[in-house]
């Protein structure tokens, strides 16, 4: 039985605990609060710690998928979090340009935590405003070799789609170090 370790991480309200909740095949775990000054009405809550959640594939192979918090007072996890992981899933608000530089950065501490493949995802592609995957792919500076994935957290296909690319992205880096 093969397990394999995805972080999910991005900005504060990017839609991470709702992609480990619309995918996990167990109650996910979630460490979230209630914010003291939402910034958004739709959001009342944030994560802390963590969310985890867990998908099986087939007989062989598991997925264990751990969310970060995307405030930076709670960065202190990310470290914690990267530990072990063999891919990561960088997500962001796609109708929110004012969050790209930020998730940049996280982006670029998370590389140095953990050299291990990973894709940038475009949450919220259901949404009028939506930057489509290439616009972002520019915006982010993210090269050609990466994968810039469309998603709906709150879509499960969608989702699975985002986990399998990340899967095969992961998959292609094994073959290439042996």
């Amino acid at each position: 039985m093969q397990n394999v370790k995805m972080v999910v991480t991005g900005p504060f309200s990017a839609g991470k605990t709702q992609f480990i909740h619309t995918i996990s095949e167990i109650d996910v775990v979630s460490t979230e609060r209630r914010l003291s000054h939402p910034a958004d009405p739709d959001k009342s809550q944030t994560t802390v710690a963590m969310d985890f959640g867990r998908l099986t594939i087939d007989d062989d192979l598991i997925l264990y998928i751990f969310g970060t918090p995307g405030q930076r007072r709670f960065d202190f996890m990310w470290r914690i979090l990267s530990q072990g992981t063999l891919g990561l899933v960088v997500l962001l608000d796609s109708v929110r340009p004012d969050t790209f530089r930020e998730a940049r950065e996280i982006l670029n501490t998370f590389q140095t935590y953990a050299d291990v493949p990973y894709v940038v995802v475009a949450n919220k592609q259901d949404l009028p405003d939506a930057w489509s995957p290439e616009d972002l792919r520019v915006a982010l500076r993210i090269p050609r070799a990466i994968k810039v994935l469309p998603c709906v957290a709150t879509d499960r296909e969608s989702v699975k789609e985002v986990l399998l690319q990340l899967l095969y992205t992961i998959l292609e880096s094994m073959d290439g170090d042996s």
